[in-house]
């Protein structure tokens, strides 16, 4: 696919300078960098939990203040763990 960009004359010549070090193209190293930066951009993405929650008033009595080990122990009571 065609397209046009407007780049600095400056930027320009310092790539066709690279390109010709490099023995490649200016289309090689303008899709290099696009695709570094496409790839980049992807894998910064912070991590976002999505909301979940269940139907419920919330602790059950008696629960209230109890530690997470009380907690534990009263959700697995009978289950032989």
């Amino acid at each position: 696919m065609k397209t046009t960009v407007e780049i600095s004359d400056s930027l320009l010549k310092q790539v066709r300078s690279l390109a010709t070090q490099e023995n490649t193209t200016v289309r090689a190293l303008v899709e290099e960098g696009l695709r570094r930066l496409t790839s980049e951009r992807q894998r910064s993405k912070p991590f976002k939990l999505r909301k979940v929650s269940v139907r419920g008033k919330g602790l059950q009595l008696g629960m209230t203040g109890a530690s997470w080990q009380q907690i534990r122990d009263t959700a697995y009571e009978g289950r032989g763990a």
